[in-house]
């Protein structure tokens, strides 16, 4: 079995979680943050190497068979208080085809549903992650009529890593479930969708949160976040705002690529690999989404995020310009957040490592498909409260 346990929960016994779609670990290490007295007895995730590094980092290997094959007895047999779903999120996502149903990557999740009706012990807590816009599919209407059919109470959010004080715009849908009689602390928000993180930490007798936040409340938040320079591990060696050459900031001169700082845990350790070609800043840059280390904000990653294509996440000016504009592109020397530079934007804890057999692209991807601790811990933190 694999432990996650916290401090809440005194000398009671451990909550048993399912954890579906366990990826590189990003829930289970959630839970751990989340403090709740808690132990994952399995998971569940078809991606070898995704298994690969969760197994690294656990110790544990999550069952890698087809989740479609799982029974109701299957199920049973853990004996689960609470199930975890991170399910796949291209049915439902922008660039996606939207299939909903339709796609083949929503059967697994579809078969767990439409299995709960017949759990001789079905679980008391549930959550289920997932992109926005799964809010408004046919497979998030039938979790809401499944969960209601087996007795369960729900509470919604969409709710962004920016809300948490970190740099980092990647909204997305969560689902909290409780089967009867458990509750919420805030039952005013049953049934609701709620876009603030707010009920997550204070007790309310009405409905007073405002979601759609004006334009001087959501520059506020952007100020509360830390600058992306806190999560960076490689640093520029000089902080003068003047336009330095590339030559001099990154040592390349010579053709010797410098490397990393102690403790990198990449691939290839040469600083040269994460400067994005000029090719790709000529084609490109338009709409490219560039940030600085004193930006409060970056763009989603995505798995796509290492060959650039539109909309898969920031890149970083490693030279500062003297006018941040897409004219000085080419002078301002980009290049890609590094893995461990992604891990920690998601909220990784400094320990969480890869394989060194997995490659740099496989990182990250690994890493696009994951999700923000720092949102799930607070969540789960407040879903396993009243038990």
């Amino acid at each position: 079995m694999a432990n996650a346990a916290g401090s809440h929960g005194g000398g009671n016994e451990p909550r048993r979680v399912l954890e579906f779609y366990s990826g590189i670990g990003g829930m289970r290490y959630s839970l751990m943050r989340a403090g709740v007295n808690a132990q994952v007895v399995e998971a569940f995730e078809i991606n070898d190497r995704a298994n690969d590094v969760y197994e690294h980092n656990f110790g544990h290997r999550p069952y890698q068979g087809n989740i479609q094959c799982l029974t109701a007895a299957d199920l049973d047999s853990y004996g689960a208080d609470a199930w975890l779903l991170s399910p796949p999120c291209q049915p439902y996502t922008r660039q996606g085809l939207q299939k909903d149903t339709g796609d083949a990557r929503a059967f697994s999740f579809l078969q767990i549903l439409e299995l709960m009706p017949f759990l001789l012990k079905p679980p008391s807590l549930l959550f289920v992650e997932n992109v926005v816009g799964f809010e408004t599919s046919d497979t998030h209407a039938k979790l809401i009529e499944i969960l209601d059919r087996t007795n369960f109470v729900t509470q919604e959010f969409i709710l962004s890593p920016l809300q948490f004080g970190i740099p980092y715009s990647r909204p997305r849908y969560f689902c909290l479930a409780k089967r009867k009689p458990y509750s919420f602390v805030n039952e005013i928000w049953n049934r609701q969708l709620i876009q603030s993180p707010r009920p997550l930490y204070e007790h309310f007798h009405r409905q007073v949160i405002e979601d759609d936040l004006s334009q001087e409340d959501r520059h506020k938040l952007l100020q509360s976040c830390q600058p992306i320079e806190c999560f960076l591990e490689l640093k520029n060696p000089s902080n003068n705002i003047e336009v330095e050459t590339a030559t001099s900031l990154t040592g390349l001169s010579n053709g010797n690529p410098r490397t990393l700082g102690e403790g990198d845990d990449n691939v290839c350790d040469t600083l040269q690999q994460y400067y994005v070609p000029l090719s790709l800043v000529e084609r490109w840059g338009s709409a490219m989404d560039v940030v600085y280390p004193d930006s409060k904000r970056c763009c989603c990653f995505t798995k796509s995020y290492y060959r650039y294509v539109k909309g898969t996440g920031s890149l970083l000016a490693t030279v500062q310009p003297k006018k941040r504009d897409k004219a000085s592109l080419k002078e301002q020397c980009l290049r890609y957040f590094t893995p461990r530079e992604v891990a920690n934007i998601h909220s990784f804890p400094e320990d969480f490592k890869f394989p060194d057999h997995i490659s740099l692209k496989q990182r990250y991807a690994l890493l696009g498909n994951s999700l923000s601790i720092a949102v799930v811990a607070p969540l789960l933190q407040y879903l396993f409260t009243n038990l």
